[in-house]
């Protein structure tokens, strides 16, 4: 028999066994396959041959009398083996090409490095390196892998070194490749096109990457900010202007890490006092307490009568992390109006800018706030005044006249007991 019959029997007597385990009940038992098997080892070729074939007409005229269900059962079962086997092919296929692909990116990244410091420390080989690159960076992965291994070179180089990577860059026609992926309608590319563009210094895709400030997808929004920030002239973080999605808590810490790693000039935040993104008027606000910035103390005042709540929070708390005496008077006159957290952290505030002018302004918490953490902080508040607040705690503490339940507050804040 050829090689082409015993693949049709074989195949036959695959489906025919799996649906013999799926048939039960039949009329007409399956003990054929085990009188084939027996056949197949005791005869010789002919006879096994002519086995075979009795065999697979026998498991044709089941398949042919079977039911509907039984049918479509051995369809889907043909079916599964067919799509495993090619997804097994797909794999191993796409497995080899990617592994391909790795190595060429090693050697290219070998090549690459020795050419780019032939073209930038070498002035006589610089002609020759430029030719070879050009050569080289050929088609897109070749010039993909390039564009990186420059971004990793000029990450760590500054001044004319930097500007001579940039020259190669634009000579060898790369910006062109970064402008397509910003200006790609696949974000990921979006991504990859502003990272490079910010780390060459090259503005030419500045009106796609302010566009992309108020995308919904938080990982290109977030890519957006920091190329504005790198590729900024003046004050890194203008582009908060125009920020109208929320600021996350995870993208304020890495414009604060931008700030301070690449030694940025550190801009005068109260100028996003008055923005409308409140996630911005937060942000602003703790940028003035981690910088310790002056000349706040107006514009900080008039955060108190914002209408979010937690901004007047952070403001109240900022005021006391810088030490802004100015603001205090404005606190008392609002502190019957805010919520408890509110007059605590007023109080908090007190405590970290004492200031003995206001000690009748703390004694009026302890005599009319039922709260008892809102009295130990105003007891705090009093103390931290030194000798003026302690002589009055001291006074209130052993006063006769009438029990006063903040006075077992004021005789352990004194011992030292709460804090």
């Amino acid at each position: 028999m050829s090689r082409q019959t015993y693949l049709n029997l074989l195949l036959t007597m695959i489906l025919g066994a799996v649906g013999a385990l799926v048939v039960q009940g039949s009329e007409r038992p399956v003990e054929s396959y085990q009188d084939a098997t027996e056949i197949i080892a005791s005869d010789s070729l002919h006879q096994e041959d002519r086995a075979l074939v009795r065999y697979a007409d026998r498991l044709q005229l089941r398949f042919e009398k079977s039911p509907l269900l039984v049918t479509i059962l051995y369809i889907v079962i043909l079916y599964s083996i067919a799509t495993l086997i090619t997804l097994l092919i797909i794999i191993l296929l796409n497995r080899s090409r990617m592994q391909r692909e790795q190595n060429q990116k090693d050697y290219l990244l070998e090549e690459y490095q020795k050419l780019l410091m032939d073209y930038i420390f070498e002035e006589e080989k610089r002609a020759d390196a430029y030719r070879d690159l050009d050569r080289v960076a050929n088609n897109q992965m070749n010039r993909q892998v390039l564009i990186d291994q420059m971004i990793d070179l000029s990450i760590n180089l500054k001044g004319e070194i930097k500007e001579t990577i940039k020259d190669l860059y634009i000579r060898l026609d790369l910006k062109r490749d970064s402008l397509e992926k910003a200006h790609s309608k696949k974000w990921h590319k979006n991504v990859k096109g502003f990272r490079e563009m910010a780390f060459m210094n090259i503005r030419d895709a500045n009106e796609k990457i302010i566009e992309s400030l108020n995308s919904n997808n938080e990982i290109l929004r977030m890519e957006a900010q920091i190329a504005m920030v790198r590729l900024s002239d003046g004050n890194p973080y203008d582009f908060l202007h125009l920020l109208e999605k929320p600021l996350a808590v995870w993208e304020q810490i890495t414009l604060h890490e931008l700030l301070i790693q690449h030694n940025l000039k550190v801009p005068v935040f109260k100028q996003w006092f008055s923005s409308e993104n409140i996630t911005v008027v937060m942000f602003a606000l703790q940028m003035v307490s981690w910088f310790h910035q002056r000349g706040v103390g107006k514009e900080m005042i008039t955060l108190f009568d914002h209408e979010n709540e937690e901004v007047r929070y952070t403001a109240y708390k900022v005021c006391g992390e810088i030490g802004l005496k100015m603001a205090l008077p404005a606190m008392i006159k609002l502190y019957p109006g805010e919520s408890i957290s509110n007059r605590l952290e007023i109080l908090r505030t007190f405590a970290k800018v004492p200031d003995e002018k206001y000690l009748k302004f703390l004694k009026s918490v302890l005599d009319n706030e039922d709260d008892v953490q809102l009295q130990i902080q105003a007891t705090k508040a009093m103390e931290n005044t030194d000798e003026p607040g302690i002589s009055m705690l001291i006074k209130l503490m052993k006063s006769k006249s009438e029990y006063k339940n903040y006075q077992i507050i004021i005789r352990h804040v004194l011992d030292g007991r709460i804090y």
